[in-house]
């Protein structure tokens, strides 16, 4: 690595093969911390999330997203003469990541035991749907078919109505987080043996292991206590969920054991303290539909959401207004954290996006990064990372082995 390094993974270097959203999530936080990213794009197409909206002119505001900070190759990868520029390129890196279906880097000729052959130190790690190994692995899926199997929509929704599924990527993120986490500590495994080793992970493992109730209770209780949808409240601790205020829907939680009372008396209702109905955890819950209208009768009888929250700040209550994502983008806390941040792109005019979640006392600041256009490096990547000559790259241009487009 270098004297003065741009971030915590500069001079670290990844083979990517991924598309969407779990495995790009891995490489764009590695980007984000320094790292040099070399994106393999299926030729002629690329990631195919280069046509997911928002769309200006060709170019993807969710490619932007996911790609900042990444150099494309695009290369046809089933040709023997592409697969041979591939072996020679996993021989130069650190890390390669795929989140193909399983068996597939593998018939394309790149998988663990072939790379680990060229290149001893490599950390290769591996992101599915269901899993490497197991009766669904084969299985094709996409983030809310991970969370489907794994109980977790079962558990999100009125319980007199489907269930229904959150708008947002959060297992694929989640997923791609898990995953950095087993590389960087695969890393620190290297860095201590001079080994390197496979890593796997799945949507399907990473959203089970969210039931930080579910699981265990319904195993300790041998059947007795079984999870169950609740709609906008939780079934295990009352009162916790959400509220209709005058303005905004409120989040709150005040029924763990040290919050009640102070709940209570934010409610100026001290006399619900020792009520046997509400008296522990397992009454609240009992009771909670009985709990849940006195806690909205509270709120309907506010003055407004301002005085409510005043209340709760003052009796140390978590709560929550429930924003719109645009009120969100708007809050100051999220502009002065960097939590939102504007993006400069060569293509389009300049937009906003969530920021880098990690923070480093010693990189405070963020790196410019930059989303490729399909095979934008090529050139580039073959030339220094590979010596090829000019020559030889206009040949594998022309035989249609390297591909590049406009945005």
């Amino acid at each position: 690595m270098s004297d003065q390094p741009r971030h915590v993974l500069d001079g670290y270097k990844v083979l990517d093969f991924t598309q969407f959203l779990a495995g790009p999530t891995v490489t764009r936080m590695m980007a984000e911390m320094g790292a040099e990213i070399i994106k393999v794009e299926i030729a002629p197409i690329g990631d195919f999330s280069r046509g997911l909206p928002y769309l200006h002119d060709g170019r993807s505001a969710y490619y932007i997203q996911q790609n900042r900070g990444k150099k494309s190759l695009c290369i046809d990868v089933r040709n023997p003469r592409g697969l041979e520029i591939l072996k020679d390129l996993v021989r130069t890196v650190d890390v390669m990541v795929e989140n193909f279906s399983p068996g597939v880097i593998g018939r394309l000729g790149l998988d663990y035991a072939t790379v680990s052959a060229l290149n001893p130190r490599i950390v290769m790690c591996s992101i599915s749907s269901m899993g490497q190994t197991g009766p669904l692995a084969k299985r094709p899926g996409f983030d809310y078919i991970g969370a489907a199997y794994a109980g977790v929509l079962d558990m999100i929704g009125d319980p007199d109505k489907a269930p229904v599924f959150p708008q947002l990527g959060i297992g694929d993120v989640s997923t791609g987080v898990a995953a950095l986490s087993a590389i960087t500590a695969a890393l620190l495994y290297r860095e201590r043996t001079g080994e390197g080793q496979f890593v796997e992970t799945s949507l399907l493992d990473c959203y089970f292991s969210y039931h930080e109730v579910n699981v265990q209770a319904l195993s300790a209780s041998k059947g007795a206590m079984r999870p169950r949808r609740a709609g906008s409240f939780h079934y295990v601790v009352a009162p916790v969920g959400i509220y209709k205020g005058k303005q905004h829907y409120i989040f709150i939680v005040g029924g763990l054991p040290h919050q009640w009372p102070e709940f209570c008396r934010a409610m100026g209702k001290a006399e619900l303290i020792e009520d046997p109905r509400f008296v522990d955890v397992p009454n609240r819950a009992k009771n909670s539909d009985a709990l849940n209208e006195i806690v909205q009768g509270w709120l309907d009888a506010v003055a407004n959401d301002e005085r409510a929250c005043q209340l709760l700040e003052e009796h140390r209550i978590p709560y929550a207004p429930v924003l719109t994502v645009e009120e969100a983008m708007n809050h100051p806390h999220m502009r002065e954290r960097g939590t939102i941040r504007t993006v400069h792109d060569r293509f389009m005019e300049d937009f906003e996006l969530p920021g880098f979640p990690l923070r480093f006392s010693k990189f405070p600041g963020q790196l410019e990064l930059d989303a490729p256009t399909l095979g934008e490096h090529n050139g580039e990547i073959l030339r220094h990372r590979l010596g090829y000559s000019e020559e030889r790259i206009r040949e594998l241009e022309a035989d249609g082995i390297l591909h590049s487009g406009p945005r």
